[in-house]
Parts: C-alpha cells; structure tokens; sequence
C-alpha cells in the first residue's frame, strides 16, 4: 500500500514541483538549516536559552534516529523496491526508517512548540514542506515520514524538558553561591 501512495504522489509530479521539492530536501540535509537556526538563536542572549535546547533535542534526534533505529530497522528505500522511478535527487545510502530530515525538523518544531515560542510556525511549515519532499522524491514510504514525526516529537519535548532541568539546576547552584 505504501507503494501505491508513492506512486499517487509521482502522478503530482510538475517542472517546477521537481526544482522545488530538491530544494526543500536539501534544506534538511545534516539538519544543517536547523543548526543553523539553533546556532543563530544560540548566539542572541535573550534566545540563547532556546538555541541551547534546540541543539540538545538535534543531539537526541541524531542518537535516536540515525544511530540506533536506522541501523536496527535496516528498511530498505523504495526506490530500490521499485526500481522503475528515476530519482531526480542523489541516492542516499543510508536505510529508510525513519526519516532523518523528517525527524530533526520536527525535533525543532517539537522543542519550540514546548518552550512556547512562536518559532514553532514557520519551523512547521518548513518540516512539513521537507517530510513531503522526501515522499515526493521517492526515498522514503509513508511510514518513515510517520516515524520521524514521533521520533522527532519525543527528541523535541526531551531537549525541551532536559534542558529546562539543566537550568532549574544551574540557577538552583547560583543562588547558592550567593
């Protein structure tokens, strides 16, 4: 079934969908337009806070995607499945499940939307636009999309509520000292 909806999606296929779509992926490649944001934000005082934790739920995010599901899930990609589409994006060589791009934006999304900052709506608009390129590109089903969602939420509200912890601590011994 999955399959099928990819092959629905490639039916939506346009010129300029197809300039639009590798745009979007890339954005996520590395996570790097979300460490960008989180490094940005990092080095502003009045939202270094925020930066800080939207690095830590990116941390929690790479362990929990990329080094420890990937490899026990081992999903094949659909194209390899279906090896009559034609990729219009370099192949990537890792497994499938879950989608990193997928997780790391809603790793961001999730971690804003915990902090109450309104970041959060932009940061989700950009994750929904790269969690359906990877769909539109064909390298991932449906439910590696899914998956980096939730994988993305839980790295979120652990960053979010980790780093909350570190501050209560770190005022906590402040005070003490004073």
């Amino acid at each position: 079934m999955e399959i099928e909806i990819l092959d629905a999606i490639q039916k939506l296929r346009t010129p300029l969908g197809d300039v639009l779509m590798p745009f979007f992926s890339a954005l996520g490649n590395a996570g790097l337009i979300w460490i960008v944001v989180a490094a940005v934000l990092a080095l502003i005082p009045r939202t270094r806070r925020l930066g800080f934790t939207l690095g830590l739920a990116m941390v929690f995010d790479l362990i929990l995607c990329n080094i420890i599901l990937k490899p026990v899930v081992a999903r094949t990609r659909p194209f390899d499945v279906n090896t009559a589409v034609e990729l219009i994006i370099a192949r990537p060589k890792d497994y499938s499940f879950p989608s990193g791009h997928t997780a790391a934006a809603f790793a961001v999304v999730a971690a804003l939307l915990v902090c109450k900052s309104r970041l959060w709506i932009p940061a989700g608009v950009l994750a929904v636009l790269i969690a359906f390129s990877r769909l539109y590109l064909y390298v991932h089903y449906p439910t590696d999309i899914l998956g980096g969602i939730l994988v993305g939420f839980a790295s979120g509200a652990a960053g979010a509520y980790g780093m909350r912890a570190f501050y209560v601590r770190w005022e906590h011994r402040v005070k003490k000292r004073e």
